[in-house]
């Protein structure tokens, strides 16, 4: 069944889904095993390099947000892999478990290493296109966040007694972000580099890794992994001008596992391309205080009016900027809002959920196009 997730809504639930604007694709409701979820995309770029999907099964529910880089191909390759090589290990070991996802995201990477190593002659810009990659999975009351990059998961919960002088809902972040522009990541990198003064620097307004890239893991960005693949002439001249000795950066998830209890609300999933407008508060306070249908497009709209703002526009204005150029103001924003009703019983016992799955489509504006003509 995981192969459905191959294909895009469209397909997968045969229509529907879509949005008028052209700015955005969402779907506004549909049910998983204990709850509902609610997913929604806007394209910045003249090629989409987000990708969000769903996968709902009877023994859980399987969330993903892939953030490219350089291009759409990382982020559309592990939209194609990483579900099912999950649905391969799960097998094989008998249950979801840490060991598990990293087995996943692991060989997720070397099939992408593979297909880089087929293509980077005639293509080498394919040894310098990379994704960010958050994960969740939900089953039998057990949450597990696994991350590269600055994707981020936030759940919403009921604030604790204990808790006093604060909101009814609590925003708890649940992933890391991996970008030097944490001090802590900033330092993580540089003490696995004592040797290499530079290994991060800043430029361009931001604190890069060797000047090129913001995030410290990913899936991809093959040529910053494997030194080999910097040799290209015209790779050094366009995309890498110097060598490099050894890896700068890793595929090694953080992977978070918790029981989920009856305090918990609701969990949000996005690229960085949310939160860089809007905080994980402010996010949380947005899901606890509206309606569920259309959370995901209310969510991403809310960052594109603070997006607009920034530039002393108002958000009707920004809608009119085509793709490409768009990418000046925001980044492409994936959403995903999971709903925890735990009244329902056991997050995903429910076996009425055969195989579903929602995949974001390639490109936001053909697929617009495209309803807009019928």
């Amino acid at each position: 069944m995981l192969e459905l997730c191959e294909r895009p809504f469209e397909m997968c639930f045969g229509g529907g889904g879509g949005s008028k604007d052209s700015l955005l694709w969402h779907v506004d409701l549909e049910p998983h095993g204990s709850g509902d979820y609610s997913i929604a995309v806007v394209q910045a770029n003249s090629l989409l390099e987000d990708q969000g999907q769903v996968f709902i099964n009877p023994s859980a529910t399987f969330i993903g947000v892939y953030d490219g880089h350089g291009g759409p191909e990382a982020s559309r390759f592990i939209t194609k892999h990483l579900f099912s090589f999950l649905h391969k290990f799960i097998s094989e070991e008998g249950e979801i478990s840490e060991q598990v996802i990293m087995k996943a995201f692991n060989a997720t990477e070397e099939e992408f290493f593979n297909l880089v190593k087929q293509s980077w002659i005639t293509l080498p810009h394919i040894a310098a296109v990379g994704s960010c990659c958050l994960l969740g999975v939900i089953s039998n009351n057990n949450l597990y966040v696994a991350n590269l990059g600055d994707s981020r998961a936030v759940l919403g919960r009921k604030a604790l007694r204990s808790e006093v002088n604060c909101a009814a809902v609590m925003a708890e972040r649940l992933s890391t972000d991996h970008n030097v522009g944490v001090e802590e990541i900033r330092k993580e990198v540089e003490a696995l580099h004592p040797d290499d003064a530079h290994i991060v620097v800043h430029t361009r307004g931001v604190w890069r890794i060797k000047g090129i890239i913001q995030v410290s893991r990913s899936i991809g960005d093959v040529y910053l992994k494997k030194p080999e693949f910097d040799k290209n002439p015209l790779f050094q001249h366009f995309v890498c001008p110097f060598p490099l000795k050894r890896p700068v950066i890793t595929t090694e998830p953080s992977i978070l596992t918790r029981k989920l209890t009856a305090e918990d609300l609701f969990l949000i999933f996005a690229s960085d391309g949310l939160w860089e407008h809007l905080t994980d508060e402010a996010v949380v306070e947005i899901v606890f205080r509206s309606p569920r249908k259309g959370i995901a497009k209310r969510l991403v709209r809310a960052a594109l009016e603070e997006a607009a703002k920034k530039k002393e526009m108002r958000y009707v204005d920004l809608k009119r900027i085509e793709k490409g150029t768009r990418r000046k103001f925001h980044d492409d924003i994936t959403v995903i809002v999971i709903y925890l009703d735990h009244s329902q019983g056991s997050l995903n016992s429910s076996p009425k959920h055969q195989g579903h799955c929602i995949s974001t489509p390639v490109d936001i504006f053909s697929v617009n196009a495209d309803e807009n003509d019928l």
